[in-house]
Formats: structure tokens, sequence, C-alpha cells
């Protein structure tokens, strides 16, 4: 269990009687979900009127070519205080920032707006961070300076420094206004930059891939440590005692599982949960005819999950929650052998197995599925076996039955997560559709019915084409479940972007999947 924390006792929460000014900080650092790359266009365009805080220069204090690697040169009229909204530059919009002091600033005035802006608290939002970096890249050893870093990648690096700098511009502006500064929470987004080509992780640029377990305990340790450091230099700025407590999303890949690894470690990280219910960029519209890389979130995926993170920052840090995310804490074997039960932690029972919100993810086959909304089973071999339901039995028990018993040897594997979804049918026809775009066409059950799919033919994958006859199967960019919990929390924030989805308007669930 983690320890209780006490380090928010003054920074006034509702109700207390205090009204000198504070300022709280909340420094984001990690990669391109941090720096929100092609989360396009922003949806937060605006003072969202909650009274929470950026510096001029922006949520985005890291610039190439702009002092990137000299941040203490970086002009004093750039960090003035100004409120809260996304900024646009170039490639890059909307990040977590007005999701996450938002909602942690609207759940410490049980949503009253009105109180939150005549309160004398504020959150100060900064992140210093660059899309495609490592871990080390972002620490106090800048390795995006080493000359074995590709020139490409080299930037004048600085996001450590720059970060530590916009803590020193933060103290003085505080000052300047008889306010009180300090920073409440870390937040971090990076992991995929150190992802390996075979599932495990790269320490650096020029390093061989690690066998899985050692890079696993690799990235782990070199989480905590960052943590350790950064909460050690910045403390050392603010005047603040005890340590900073780090909040991280689970990211694609490797880096993922090591980042719960570490959060059961420290108790000073906090594992937020993971994040495939969000929209990916695939939505964005970057530029004009063009949509982003679906690793990246569009704009309302950014503030959607920020939401999260607030969510988490509040129950924690001004609740004491010992937080912990949706995920398995047992199995067993039937005595029949035919039924797996898995107990599970659940942050706000009961569990639901949610076929609305996601499409319910499938692989048909012989009798069953191979996979079944999100699980799979595999023998000692790694062959999949065949599950013929996954139920929800109990407020944190899901049951799987197999089409088969497992003969008493034999030992089996669960696994989550797989990106197909179900098989949609065979192309009927081929025809050119609107703004030569093309369009495909195929039966369906409905009398006189037919279902058409729009697509962009420089989407294609691998530039192949669509033919007649073809089979298609829908997925999703990446792998997801159908498994969430029933967290009633309400985000304040709703979908806005309208160029894609029927959701506009709608709030964002905040259940934990």
């Amino acid at each position: 269990m983690k320890l209780r924390f006490i380090l928010l006792a003054l920074t006034g929460l509702a109700g207390a009687a205090d009204t000198a000014p504070k300022i709280s900080g909340i420094w984001m650092m990690g990669q391109s979900l941090c720096d929100g790359s092609e989360s396009l266009p922003v949806v937060t365009s605006e003072d969202t009127g909650w009274g929470n805080l950026t510096l001029h220069r922006g949520v985005r204090t890291w610039l190439p070519k702009d002092n990137s690697a000299t941040p203490e040169l970086r002009p004093a009229e750039l960090f003035k205080l100004v409120p809260l909204r996304a900024q646009t530059n170039g490639g890059l919009g909307e990040t977590v920032a007005n999701g996450m002091a938002d909602h942690w600033q609207s759940a410490r005035f049980a949503n009253d707006k009105a109180r939150a802006v005549q309160s004398a608290s504020r959150f100060l939002v900064a992140c210093a961070g660059q899309g495609g970096r490592q871990i080390q890249e972002l620490s106090i050893a800048d390795l995006s300076t080493d000359p074995r870093t590709p020139e490409s990648r080299r930037h004048g690096g600085g996001y450590y420094r720059t970060s530590l700098d916009d803590a020193r511009r933060a103290m003085a502006q505080a000052k300047t206004m008889g306010a009180h500064f300090r920073i409440d929470a870390l937040y971090w987004m990076q992991g995929e930059g150190n992802g390996g080509p075979t599932g495990s992780l790269v320490p650096t640029r020029w390093d061989t891939e690690l066998p899985r377990p050692a890079g696993l305990a690799w990235y782990r340790d070199q989480l905590i440590a960052y943590r350790k450091q950064w909460s050690a230099d910045l403390c050392a700025i603010t005047g603040q005692g005890g340590e900073l407590p780090m909040f991280t999303y689970q990211t694609l890949g490797p880096a993922g599982e090591a980042q719960l690894m570490a959060a059961d470690a420290d108790q000073n990280i906090w594992l937020v949960g993971p994040h495939y219910a969000v929209p990916s960029a695939i939505n964005s519209c970057t530029k004009p005819g063009r949509h982003g890389d679906p690793i990246h979130l569009s704009a309302d995926g950014e503030r959607w999950w920020g939401e999260q993170v607030g969510k988490v920052m509040h129950r924690v840090l001004d609740h004491s929650e010992d937080w912990q995310p949706l995920r398995p804490r047992s199995t067993k074997i039937a005595p029949s052998r035919d039924t797996i039960l898995i107990d599970f932690t659940v942050p706000r029972p009961p569990l639901v197995l949610d076929t609305t919100f996601l499409a319910r993810q499938e692989i048909a086959t012989n009798g069953g599925f191979t996979s079944l909304a999100g699980f799979r089973v595999h023998d000692s071999t790694g062959r999949p076996l065949t599950l013929t339901s996954v139920e929800v039995i109990a407020p944190t028990q899901v049951r799987l039955r197999l089409l088969q018993s497992l003969p008493a040897d034999k030992t089996c594997r669960i696994s989550y997560g797989h990106p197909y979804a179900a098989p949609l049918g065979t192309i009927a026809s081929l025809r050119a559709g609107p703004d030569k775009n093309a369009e495909l066409i195929r039966a369906v059950s409905e009398i006189n019915g037919v279902t058409v799919l729009q697509y962009d033919p420089t989407e294609l994958r691998n530039g192949v084409p669509f033919e007649q006859g073809q089979s298609l199967v829908a997925q999703r960019s990446f792998s997801y479940g159908n498994l969430r919990d029933s967290d009633p929390e309400s985000s304040i924030h709703t979908f806005t972007d309208t160029t894609y989805g029927t959701r506009a308007g709608q709030p964002y669930p905040l259940w934990n999947w």
C-alpha cells in the first residue's frame, strides 16, 4: 500500500479560510502525447473560466531553435501568467493541460465554477518535452546532445534544464504577484521512444535491445530515478520539503508494463491507467486533406485523457486515496478445467463489459472465439484456445469459458487487448466517390441495404487498393478490450470536434478501462 500524502495540506482546498494567493504547479514531461503532436484543431482555444494558468510562452515551454539549450536566456516577458488554454505551434495542438487542471480545480470546488474563480488557488501547467524522445534524452543526462545521436534528433536538447528554469520563472512571477508558488504534481508521458523492434526496450539509440525481463527492469529503474532527481531539483528551487508525486499514463508497448512496475515499486509514482479508449489523431485534421498518425491523440482525446489524470490527482493528493488502475489481481481454474475466474482490482465497481462505447472485440473461430472482449487464452505452446464466452459474474470478477477443458497437466496464459473488432463482409462493388475519393459498397443483411465506406486512397496500407470480392475486417488502430469499471465521475468538458463521430456535446466518460 502506498503511503498517504500530507504535502498538500497548504494548497487551499475548497472551504479553506486562507485567502493568500496560491499557485500550484503541475509540471509535465514526455514525448509526442505530452506535447500534443497532431492533436488538431485545438478544442480549448479560449479561457475556460476555471481560473487556471499557463506561462505567456504557452504550455509548451520548450521550443526548437528558441533557446532550446539555453532556457535561462528566454525573454522574461514570455513568462507572465495568463489564462490556461491550448495553442497551436506548427503541428502541435491540444495537450492534456486544460483537461487535467480544469478537472482538478472543478473537483476541489464540487464543480462550482464561481467558487473556484473566487478562491485564492490556481493551477499553473508547464511542459518541457518533445515528441520522439527517449527517457535519457529528457533527463538531466540529456543524451540528445551525444554525438552518436542522429543529427535529426538533436534539436539542441535542453528539455530538463528548461523544466527547471520554468520553475524559477514561475517562482519569480508568483513573487511579483504576492503569491505563494509550489509544485503539487509531476506528470510523465513517455515510453514509446524506448521501444525496441522485438517487444522489449532499448536504453539509447545506439544500444542493442535488452532481453524483455531486463528491459522492463531497466525502464522501471530509470523512471524511478528520474522522478527522484526531478523532484529533488524542483524542490531545491521552490523550497519545498519531501518528494513530489509523479503520475503517468500506461503507454503502448513494453514501457507500459515497466511503468506499472515502477508504480508498484515507488510509493510516489501513480499509474492512472491505459488510454486506448480515447480517440487517436487519425481523426485529427492536421492540414486540409491530411490526418494524424494513429499513435497520437486527437484534441478531444488529449483533453479527455487530461480529465482522467486530474480525477486521479484529486483523489490521491486531496483525499489520500490509495489509487490503483483497473488491473487483474488473481486467477484460478475451476475444477472442471473449462472455466477460468479472474478477480480484479476495480477503482469503482462493478465491472462492465461495454460493447456500446467500444465495439465488441472478437475473432470468431469454429465453435467460439480465439479473442473475445479483449481476452485471449493460450496454451503452454502459445496456441490460442477457443473461448465460448466472457462474462462478468461479480462486481470484481470475470469468467472465461473454454470450448474444451484444459488437460490436468497443462498450464495456460491469459492476455488482454487485441485490435480486431469483427469481420465486415465482402466487397460487392467499387465506385468513385465525392471529391475523387473511392468508395466501397457491400451487401448487408438488411433488405435492399448497403453500407458505404468512404476512404482516402492516400491512406491505403502499403498503397494496395481494395478489390471486388475482398473480405474486410474492422479493427482499431491499437489493441483494446471491452472491460471497464462503473466510475460515475462527470467530466467538465465535452466532445467538441464535430468532424468525426457522433458524440459532439456529450461529456467524456471517465470510466477506468
